[in-house]
């Protein structure tokens, strides 16, 4: 699991809005709350941890994002997220 990590740790990226709509519109970002750590979040779909991820969503702290987040971030094209791609999701994150 180390190596998983380690690797998901050298893919974390800032990147804009802007670049991410596409991902929105084919439904695959996942919003990831601040009080997780984005790449324990990726290791955990990486590794199929289910109970994990479910207790997650369960919680409120992992989800999609509302339309009206979409509406605001589509207003903001250079809002910056911190990214992680976990195929075939891109977890997001506030910077």
């Amino acid at each position: 699991m180390q190596d998983i990590k380690t690797q998901l740790t050298e893919e974390l990226a800032d990147i804009e809005w802007s670049s991410l709509i596409p991902h929105a519109q084919r439904d695959a970002l996942i919003v990831v709350n601040e009080s997780l750590n984005l790449v324990d979040v990726g290791v955990a779909i990486a590794v199929d941890n289910v109970s994990l991820v479910q207790e997650w969503i369960g919680r409120g702290l992992i989800r999609k994002p509302s339309s009206e987040q979409l509406g605001i971030w589509n207003g903001e094209p250079n809002k910056k997220f911190s990214t992680l791609i976990v195929q075939p999701f891109v977890l997001i994150g506030l910077v």
